[in-house]
């Protein structure tokens, strides 16, 4: 019985030694170059009055003096 319970102590530490070398692999973007150009679509803009937003965007730009970091603004190919 003692021998059967340090079998399964070392399967798990092996299982647990496996779960964690896997999880250090490479990290990748999760958004390809090719696919910001989707994500650069009017469609996927949390504002749908587009006029307005720019409009507000613009006042507060000039209220806080401050720009930029407000999404994404263009499609190209992500090589900057």
């Amino acid at each position: 019985m003692r021998r059967l319970t340090s079998v399964a102590v070392r399967c798990g530490l092996v299982a647990l030694a496996a779960g964690l070398l896997g999880a250090c692999g490479s990290i990748e973007p999760w958004v390809k170059p090719y696919e910001r150009e989707r994500l650069a679509s009017p469609l996927m803009q949390f504002s749908r009055d587009g006029l307005s937003a720019k409009h507000f965007e613009h006042v507060r730009e000039v209220r806080e003096g401050g720009r930029g970091a407000t999404g994404v603004q263009g499609g190209g190919c992500g090589c900057n």
